[in-house]
């Protein structure tokens, strides 16, 4: 039994046994290292294709896991190559599957055949993917030499130059590290101070016309300047246009007077002219006869004035 837990018995010595796993005489990796003196550990693996068993014929699927004993069996430069072999869950037979790290794919090698499922780019006009190799061309040895006469002629009157230059660049830029780091400081406060007063004079613009504090306002070049007047020209003039427009329309509404309304002008006006005329005609009749009505009146008190006498 592994010691997982935190329980450690009377007899344990620290320094004789150093960890429980020693002290229990399992290995931290369990039955999993159960043949790990052989360079063989036992770890989950899963098929990357569809296989067909070599003894049963029958067909795996792709994804089908297994408690496969991996091992190492070479190296490809530096990177390992592993075997894992596996026993087939439908029969008592074994196959084999090993990396292949120089065409980045899984190679079946023993006990069962992979499903070629894979798209060849060669039948249809492309290249091969895992064609390390290459075509193996003759090689011209004119062609080789002149390849390597312009190579040569490239790197000394390309590279070499290209390379003297940027060296003196960094020689000249590294020679006083101190001058350096004041002219960037000076520059950097400069650009501080400026980006200050920017943003000082943005936001008493954005106060003085009730702005967003998130709206951010252009900067005043010649360019923005420019098309803002244009945009203010464009604006003035559609507002005069429009200005013109109602005008027009409020004249020639006002120049349109319906039928009916003709007709109710011209009876009102008559109308008005029949009022006129008797008013005038009870005038004159009214000043034609104040004079009669005053002198009787008169002989009237007159006679009064004698009978009262008598």
């Amino acid at each position: 039994m592994q010691g997982f837990n935190k329980y450690y018995p009377p007899d344990f010595d620290g320094e004789k046994h150093g960890s429980l796993n020693s002290y229990r005489g399992k290995h931290a990796l369990g039955d999993r290292a159960r043949k790990l003196d052989q360079g063989i550990l036992i770890t989950r693996f899963e098929l990357p294709f569809n296989i067909w068993c070599g003894t049963c014929n029958n067909h795996i699927g792709m994804g089908v896991r297994y408690n496969a004993e991996k091992k190492k069996i070479g190296n490809y430069y530096s990177t390992p190559i592993f075997s894992f072999r596996c026993k087939c869950h439908l029969c008592d037979a074994w196959f084999e599957i090993q990396t292949d790290p120089k065409n980045t794919r899984y190679v079946v090698t023993s006990g069962a055949r992979q499903k070629d499922e894979d798209w060849n780019p060669e039948e249809n006009g492309g290249f091969a993917v895992h064609d390390t190799e290459g075509s193996a061309a003759p090689i011209d040895p004119l062609a080789a030499l002149e390849k390597t006469t312009d190579a040569q002629n490239h790197q000394t009157k390309v590279q070499v130059p290209r390379l003297e230059s940027l060296m003196d660049v960094s020689e000249r830029y590294n020679s006083d590290p101190y001058s350096l780091s004041l002219k960037a400081r000076k520059h950097f406060r400069d650009d501080k101070k400026i980006r200050k007063e920017k943003e000082k004079s943005d936001t008493l613009v954005k106060d003085r016309y009730a702005l967003p504090a998130t709206l951010k306002l252009a900067e005043e070049d010649e360019d923005t300047i420019k098309e803002a007047r244009e945009q203010w020209q464009k604006g003035r003039e559609e507002i005069v246009h429009d200005s013109k427009r109602r005008k027009f329309a409020v004249e020639t509404t006002s120049s349109i007077v319906p039928i009916s309304s003709r007709s109710t002008n011209s009876t009102s006006k008559s109308s008005s002219s029949a009022v006129d005329s008797l008013r005038t005609r009870v005038l004159g009749n009214t000043a034609a006869r104040r004079p009669q009505t005053i002198t009787n009146s008169t002989s009237v008190k007159s006679r009064k004035f004698l009978l009262r006498d008598r």
